[in-house]
């Protein structure tokens, strides 16, 4: 029996749940998030929501300069939430796979981290007010 593209990642991750015969997307829950895996035109795209709160998004967007140049995870908006996203070629190795995967769920901690500090919840790391900051 052939693997599909998106069952091989899950495989390659060391994901536990099964895809759906004929899915070309699951949710995974992976510390505490819930990551949309979807197969598209032979790419492997994992997304994650950050908020549905729109006015947390001009602070947002101005932390994705920095963060462009740190990791592959782009910052999106639609009408109704920001979100992470982030492909691979659906043909990667296992290795380059676990990689992708890995380098995907800290760039969610650390915007997650964010979302919280700007919700009120746990703070993100801080500067005294008469420091000069370069946000990543």
């Amino acid at each position: 029996m052939t693997r599909t593209r998106l069952e091989h990642f899950l495989k390659s991750v060391g994901y536990p749940d099964r895809v759906s015969e004929g899915s070309s997307s699951f949710t995974m829950r992976v510390d505490g998030m819930e990551i949309v895996a979807k197969e598209a035109s032979g790419r492997i795209v994992l997304s994650y929501s950050l908020s549905d709160d729109l006015s947390i998004v001009p602070t947002l967007c101005s932390y994705a300069a920095g963060r462009i140049l740190r990791e592959d995870a782009v910052l999106t908006c639609d009408k109704s939430s920001a979100f992470l996203w982030q492909d691979a070629p659906a043909s990667s190795s296992e290795r380059e796979m676990v990689r992708f995967f890995e380098t995907f769920v800290d760039s969610c901690d650390w915007w997650r981290e964010r979302v919280d500090a700007l919700r009120g919840g746990a703070t993100a790391s801080t500067a005294p007010d008469d420091a000069m900051v370069i946000r990543p």
